[in-house]
């Protein structure tokens, strides 16, 4: 399987994702991602906050606003590594248990 990206996010885990299924959720899932690589990159290395899913222990999403817009990325996380799950814009951050916040 060949890494499109990987990045150690705040948590210190690793997170990769492929070129497929990058393309997938750009041109699938969430279009308004287009283009947006580095952000989400950005969002994984130096997020406003960090909050933990409610209904699943090992799922993370991250936080950073954008123009007034949030950038979510949503990320399981398996020992040491991690990989997207989806990313998307939002203008609000969701319910969940605050783990980190700037």
């Amino acid at each position: 399987m060949v890494h499109y990206f990987e990045i150690t996010c705040k948590l210190g885990k690793i997170v990769r994702t492929t070129k497929e299924y990058w393309t997938f959720i750009i041109n699938a899932k969430h279009p308004s991602m287009k283009g947006r690589k580095k952000n989400v990159m950005n969002t994984l290395k130096d997020p406003d906050e960090i909050r933990k899913s409610k209904r699943d222990p090992k799922v993370y999403l991250y936080y950073r606003e954008i123009k007034k817009k949030y950038i979510c990325v949503v990320c399981k996380h398996l020992n040491g590594e991690g990989y997207i799950i989806t990313t998307y814009l939002t203008s609000r951050i969701m319910e969940g248990e605050s783990i980190w916040k700037k």
